[in-house]
């Protein structure tokens, strides 16, 4: 950042009074403008025991599935993020259910929150950002074609719980030197 939202003025990063971090602050007026984190949000759409995923259509991961989701926008919930994302995506119509998953991505600055939702009929196709949209059943997930390592870590906990007959929350942390090396692009 280089010139101040409310005034145009130039800012300097300082740590300004009464914080601990340093911050964007405004030469000019004193606007302090602060950055936080990004949320992705989406679902896994369910469908007869099988995950609706979305070939991606742009980058990052162009050709790579990944499931329906997308960041937040101001004044929606994350739900309704959710369902916003799904149906751009896949051009679907979901039920949300719980909250699934929470992964953390603190080197990229963002946060990915994930739903169980129930699609409510088997009527979808490409949206915009997707090349094709698909049912997979477990067995015939395409695991390696995966676009992110948040969609991979939601994935396997789903299908763990799955088996386990109970689904629960999920939270996850990707460090920078944990992630897959593929995967230095997010959402």
């Amino acid at each position: 950042m280089n010139f101040c939202s409310q005034c145009g003025g130039p800012v300097q990063l300082a740590i300004p009074a009464g914080d601990s971090l340093p911050r964007h602050v405004c030469q000019h007026c004193g606007s302090i403008h602060y950055l936080n984190p990004k949320l992705v949000v989406g679902c896994i759409a369910e469908w007869q025991d099988r995950i609706l995923l979305c070939r991606r259509s742009i980058a990052p991961r162009y050709g790579r599935w990944t499931l329906p989701a997308g960041f937040m926008e101001n004044g929606e919930t994350t739900s309704q993020a959710a369902i916003r994302e799904t149906l751009e995506e896949a051009c679907a119509r979901v039920d949300i259910r719980q909250l699934f998953s929470l992964v953390n991505v603190p080197h990229i600055n963002q946060v990915h929150l994930f739903y169980r939702a129930q699609l409510l009929d088997p009527d979808f196709s490409a949206g915009l950002e997707t090349l094709e949209a698909e049912l997979f059943a477990e067995d015939s997930l395409p695991w390696k074609s995966l676009a992110f390592q948040s969609v991979t870590l939601s994935l396997q906990a789903y299908f763990s719980d799955r088996k386990a007959g109970h689904f629960g929350f999920h939270e996850e942390t990707i460090q920078r030197d944990q992630r897959l090396a593929s995967d230095l692009h997010q959402v």
